[in-house]
């Protein structure tokens, strides 16, 4: 990937977008290809696991091209897949003009309404801190396998927590971008015991005041059926534009 960093940042640029870490982790896990014409780049594409198309680029002067050089990446690779967010526009039309069809992921978001004008939730008097590797337990017991490896991500300073007295409500994790500068992937799990009570939409909100006094711009997603998920983020002022979309190619 590094080999490409200016091709990758005119992508990135082209985007409607951000997107979040869930994307970002299957894009700089692929393996990328360039395309050449003489000694120019023409454009780049991605495979992740030798069966899963993660990016597809060409530059403008050779856009005619596209459609073309998309057939022979489906002739020469086994792909099986394609994972891609509406935001791109050309690898969605490249599919959409294939005919594969479209099964819906998940709900990509950004910041909609500040973060200080969301009206606070019933449980904005909980303390929300830094998770300390002292916490790493406690939150393993009420998460489980939400996530892997909580006291690497305690050390990082991923984690954070949402205490009411001694009671754990909820866990936030937040993941600097390694592809959007300046932007960060938020997200939050609530115990199970204290859900419905406004903990999740308290974690996102203290996660983007967070962001905010950093200088950080915060985007998060959840699964496409989650609805719970969905109407937490929307509750705490994130809005939704952007779909992540996994095309199998049958």
């Amino acid at each position: 990937m590094d080999e490409i960093g200016a091709l990758m940042d005119e992508y990135l640029k082209s985007l409607a977008a951000p997107f979040d870490s869930f994307l970002e982790e299957h894009i700089t896990e692929s393996v990328f290809y360039s395309f050449r014409s003489g000694t120019e780049w023409a454009g780049y594409y991605a495979i992740h696991g030798e069966a899963l198309l993660t990016q597809f680029h060409i530059r403008p002067p050779w856009l005619k091209h596209s459609q073309e050089l998309f057939g022979q990446v489906m002739e020469v690779h086994s792909i099986h897949s394609l994972l891609l967010p509406t935001c791109d526009e050309l690898f969605l039309s490249l599919a959409l003009d294939r005919g594969f069809p479209i099964r819906k992921q998940a709900y990509m978001f950004q910041e909609g309404i500040p973060w200080h004008a969301v009206p606070a939730p019933a449980s904005s008097e909980a303390h929300f801190r830094p998770a300390e590797l002292g916490d790493a337990e406690k939150i393993g017991s009420v998460c489980g396998e939400f996530l892997d490896q909580y006291e690497q991500r305690i050390a990082s300073g991923e984690l954070f927590v949402l205490f009411r007295g001694d009671l754990l409500l909820g866990i936030g994790v937040l993941e600097k971008s390694r592809l959007f500068e300046g932007t960060a992937s938020i997200g939050m799990f609530v115990n199970e015991s204290c859900r419905n009570q406004g903990a999740g939409r308290s974690l996102i909100l203290r996660l983007r005041q967070w962001c905010a006094e950093r200088g950080l711009t915060p985007v998060c997603g959840c699964g496409y059926g989650n609805e719970a998920s969905k109407r937490t983020l929307e509750s705490a002022g994130m809005i939704t534009k952007t779909r992540l979309l996994r095309i199998a190619l049958g």
